[in-house]
């Protein structure tokens, strides 16, 4: 049975070359190659090769040079030099230019070339890892970046309405003044505390394991139409509600309430202003271990130069409702840890439909 990795040797001797494929294409997959021209054209279509063996007598191109040429575009292999004698100065010259892991002397014997190989793997993987580390801590200094820069601007603006407020309100006498001044700070208060709720989900999102339980999708819309009761009253928007559970689903109750507050919350806000029949439709159907939740709307919609972007951190694609631009980063990373998937489809001023799956633990 075949390793999953892959690994290419080069060679200008037969022998040597049907010798190495003999003894370990049932370990490794191996390709090889008896020029640097064979050799590359095989990188190129098979940019998953992890181990490069190179010889460093090759008729049209020394191996150090080679392996120095190859390294812009292809990085990430682990360089193994062959050569049937090595001086001093071709291992500096082979480590400084060619970046060379490990050498190899021909002839070669078969248990040294299984330990150049375990070497060399251990090697490639702790890069990639490493790698990968990189990127996400990249990633995560973006979002600080931007984190940071959100949070001194999002706070700061209400509470300096508040406070020029109320600097104003030592100067009036007027009780119909003062109200007035009051209605500008309850603004504010509510823009604040819906800032920090979406900070709380923020953070929510950055614990650990998940916590499982049973989930009654009946007892769940309830509690969420009694949520929203209030505004579907005074806004005059129909909300209705459709629960289809066939079977028991196991998830994290409050990252589903997390997803499901921030997606409904958006349909409420986003409604068309003075349109008749403004609606919001919630439905769940529970069957063959998975959830599909789908949330409708007829309001204003997505642009579509803009659904490609709606799920990154602080975009906001419209001006109509004070939006932190945390909702739909936070529902996005709520289904990565749940191994869900969401889908948008919008048109202006049509409305938009979230069709979110969500397998169950």
């Amino acid at each position: 049975m075949q390793s999953e990795f892959e690994i290419l040797y080069i060679d200008d001797e037969a022998n040597n070359l049907v010798s190495f494929k003999a003894n370990f294409r049932y370990d490794y997959t191996i390709y090889t190659a008896s020029n640097t021209t064979e050799a590359e054209k095989i990188l190129h279509t098979h940019p998953d090769i992890r181990i490069i063996f190179c010889d460093q007598r090759m008729p049209d191109e020394m191996g150090i040079d080679f392996l120095h040429r190859i390294k812009k575009d292809f990085p990430k292999p682990i360089r193994i030099l062959l050569t049937a004698y090595a001086n001093m100065e071709t291992v500096i010259e082979a480590v400084n230019k060619g970046h060379i892991f490990r050498f190899v002397r021909k002839p070669w014997m078969n248990e040294e070339i299984v330990s150049a190989i375990e070497e060399a793997n251990k090697f490639y993987v702790a890069n990639s890892m490493l790698e990968v580390k990189n990127r996400e801590l990249q990633k995560a200094y973006d979002e600080l970046d931007k984190f940071a820069y959100s949070v001194s601007h999002d706070l700061r603006d209400p509470l300096t309405g508040v406070l020029s407020a109320v600097k104003l309100g030592l100067e009036f006498d007027s009780v119909d003044r003062i109200h007035e001044l009051l209605s500008l700070m309850d603004n504010s208060l509510v823009s604040l505390d819906a800032y920090i709720d979406s900070l709380r989900d923020y953070y929510l999102l950055r614990r650990g394991e998940l916590l499982l339980s049973e989930i009654n999708f009946e007892e769940l819309f309830g509690n969420i139409r009694q949520f929203y009761s209030m505004y579907t009253q005074n806004k005059d928007v129909a909300f209705e509600i459709l629960v289809d559970q066939k079977e028991t689903f196991n998830g994290d109750k409050a990252l589903l309430e997390l997803i499901l507050h921030n997606l409904l919350s958006n349909a409420f806000k986003y409604q068309s202003k003075g349109q008749e029949n403004q609606f919001v439709k919630l439905s769940v159907l529970v069957s063959e271990r998975k959830a599909k939740i789908v949330v409708s709307d007829n309001g204003i919609g997505i642009s579509p130069e803009y659904v490609d972007d709606i799920f990154k951190l602080f975009f906001r694609a419209s001006d109509q409702a004070k939006g932190m631009g945390f909702g739909l980063y936070n529902v996005q990373n709520a289904l990565l840890k749940l191994q869900g998937k969401i889908e948008v489809q919008s048109q202006p001023d049509q409305g938009t439909t979230f069709t979110v799956v969500i397998p169950s633990k």
